[in-house]
């Protein structure tokens, strides 16, 4: 079956909110809800197809974009590739030109719209952030450290602590959740279930052997599921157990695991195209290395000493 290669577009407005519009009945997936896009013509980059279908939907015009996620997925009478990218300016008025309905809507609103099964990990890109700080082996440092990355724009911590008694821990995330809450961004367990349900948290991220024990993600009763994935049948994994989103681990040479061969980034990007979710590159990473990270398919970089 061919493949069906599409151009899809997260537009944003200068209040954030994102631009969303319902399928015609008679189409494919028909009366639900997308990210608006079409298909890549025989000729066009990605670019130019993404330029002409807003321009032919919307009325609106492309000034700079970048890229977001890809999607493969496979319906049972089609395959198709989503290429996801991020309008961040644009010319124009959007609106309806097909008679289609539109909305502009908050990243939070998106999960109470039904959305084609291939959107979904659009939804989720969406919604997380473009960083992420994971906390140092030295617990001392680690509110510092946190608060520093929270003031550098930094929106979701994944708090280790394999050293750290089941009180200790405890007593850390209940330190840093103020601050984490008074900047809007999010604290993952990094833990056993059992302690991120105690702590009622949010997110609970699991390492890759604790993602080869998960059964269900229903066991959690939180919002957001995470994995540590280091090859592509963990990434696959990660997606089967219902994770929302995965780490990738080591892109790049780490003084953490100075033992470790690095994937380099074409191994990277060969891996996370075959993925239907949210992949963090990690290992290695500096903050300059966001933009390279995008251009390999990642929804961003996970770090734990590039935000001092």
């Amino acid at each position: 079956m061919k493949l069906l290669h599409v151009a899809v577009a997260v537009i944003r407005d200068a209040q954030g909110r994102i631009l969303i519009a319902q399928r015609a009945q008679h189409q494919h997936q028909g009366g639900l809800w997308e990210f608006p896009g079409g298909k890549v013509e025989a000729g066009e980059t990605l670019e130019q197809a993404l330029g002409r279908e807003l321009e032919e939907e919307l009325g609106i015009q492309v000034k700079a974009a970048q890229p977001l996620i890809q999607v493969p997925f496979h319906y049972p009478d089609r395959h198709v590739l989503l290429d996801v990218w991020q309008v961040l300016s644009f010319s124009g008025s959007a609106q309806g030109r097909e008679g289609q309905p539109i909305r502009w809507v908050s990243p939070d609103q998106l999960n109470t719209y039904a959305f084609p099964a291939a959107n979904r990990p659009i939804v989720t890109a969406v919604q997380l952030p473009q960083r992420l700080l994971i906390t140092p082996s030295n617990v001392e440092t680690v509110p510092e450290q946190v608060q520093k990355a929270l003031q550098q724009g930094v929106r979701w911590v994944i708090l280790r602590g394999h050293q750290l008694s089941d009180a200790e821990y405890r007593d850390l995330y209940q330190v840093l959740l103020p601050s984490c809450q008074a900047a809007g961004a999010c604290l993952a367990v990094n833990h056993s279930l059992q302690m991120a349900e105690s702590l009622c948290a949010e997110a609970w991220h699991l390492t890759s052997w604790r993602l080869a024990e998960l059964t269900q993600s229903a066991q959690f009763s939180g919002r957001w599921i995470s994995a540590s994935c280091h090859s592509p049948e963990e990434l696959q994994l990660a997606q089967a157990r219902g994770c929302h989103f995965a780490l990738l681990s080591p892109v790049a040479a780490t003084a953490s695991h100075p033992d470790t061969s690095p994937l380099g980034w074409p191994t990277f990007q060969r891996w996370v195209a075959e993925a239907q979710l949210p992949v963090y590159a990690l290992g290695g990473m500096r903050l300059q290395d966001c933009e390279q990270a995008q251009l390999a398919g990642a929804q961003g970089i996970a770090a734990i000493s590039a935000w001092r």
